[in-house]
């Protein structure tokens, strides 16, 4: 039909049969963070957008494998951090966020990304950090639910938190040590070193808080007042890590090179309170077999013989639920240690 046809054939239409636009897929509908659940993430299909909190993000990719050996894809992922996120994200907010990206699942090459990428959302927050190199990193923070989501979206499976907020990244306001075990130690000698830490912290007046880390040890954390820079707090923990060797030095060791480690002990590894260094996240899914979770316990959990296999992505928001979060007195400002008082 030429132009000219086609026009005049319009022009003889009904007025009920002319042309009606292109329907537009209509907008996600917008979900309040408070009354978000893991179903705003459909279980079919292969992208979807969702609007949290009057943000919309794009996922993609939800039906790719994971974990394929346990059918867990990447949209289950997603929905396991948004059934977390109420108890997740306090821990989360005001601090940059290191992404440690796995495109392909947990059995798949990974990279780290620090700086914002230029085709991130525009609410997106971000942390700017100048280095020693003097350039300056835009890191992202992951401030809500939304955040959050976009950050898992790229592929980061675990949680890479700054120790110091936002504000002053060069004052954190925790003290912590990675109990990882040398070649030769079991969980059980990691379990032991738990305790000796806690007990000797305790008799400085410090009180302190547990997680497996889902990889292959037990974070201790300590909550200070801000005040003490990076470096003051690095040193505490490295003069604190050379007394519990010599304390026990065939369960411990605090020796930070690979090589010069002796078989069958427990690193109490005080480097990770360095500038610029991060830990896996309180609730964070390890890219590990199994799909461990990096879980708050007590100290009578750490006792009676806790295990990392315990808490998976398939049952710790079970457990979240039942427990709360224990490491809630962590993110309050009172009963603090002042570190700067033995410094």
């Amino acid at each position: 039909m030429t132009p000219r046809a086609a026009s005049q054939s319009a022009s003889t239409r009904a007025p009920s049969a002319a042309k009606k636009p292109a329907r537009r897929k209509p907008a996600a509908p917008n979900v309040p963070e408070t009354d978000a659940s893991p179903d705003i993430i459909p279980r079919g299909g292969k992208q979807c957008e969702v609007r949290v909190g009057g943000r919309s993000v794009r996922l993609t990719n939800l039906d790719k494998p994971f974990w394929p050996e346990l059918g867990i894809t990447k949209g289950d992922l997603l929905r396991y951090y948004v059934e977390v996120a109420p108890y997740l994200l306090p821990h989360l907010v005001d601090r940059a966020m290191v992404m440690k990206r796995y495109p392909n699942g947990w059995k798949g090459p990974f990279f780290f990304m620090k700086r914002t990428p230029e085709n991130a959302p525009a609410w997106l927050k971000t942390c700017s950090i100048e280095h020693a190199s003097k350039s300056v990193i835009d890191f992202p923070m992951v401030q809500n639910l939304a955040s959050l989501l976009w950050v898992v979206n790229l592929g980061c499976i675990d949680l890479n938190p700054w120790y110091a907020r936002c504000d002053d990244t060069d004052r954190p306001d925790f003290l912590h040590f990675d109990l990882d075990p040398v070649e030769g130690a079991d969980f059980a000698r990691v379990r032991e070193t738990a305790l000796m830490v806690r007990d000797n912290l305790r008799r400085l007046g410090m009180k302190s808080y547990a997680k497996t880390t889902g990889s292959s040890g037990i974070h201790v954390y300590v909550p200070i007042v801000r005040g003490p820079t990076q470096k003051q707090v690095w040193s505490f923990a490295k003069e604190f890590a050379r007394v519990m060797e010599k304390l026990d030095p065939r369960l411990v060791t605090a020796e930070y090179r690979v090589a010069k480690r002796p078989h069958g002990r427990v690193l109490v590894d005080y480097n990770q309170n360095a500038w610029g260094r991060t830990l896996s996240s309180i609730y964070s899914v390890r890219a590990k077999p199994g799909a461990t979770v990096s879980m708050p316990v007590t100290w009578e959990e750490v006792e009676n013989g806790v295990e990392l296999e315990d808490f998976t992505l398939l049952n710790a928001p079970a457990r979240i639920r039942k427990t709360g979060d224990l490491w809630k007195p962590v993110l309050a400002k009172r009963g603090r240690f002042n570190l700067g008082e033995l410094l």
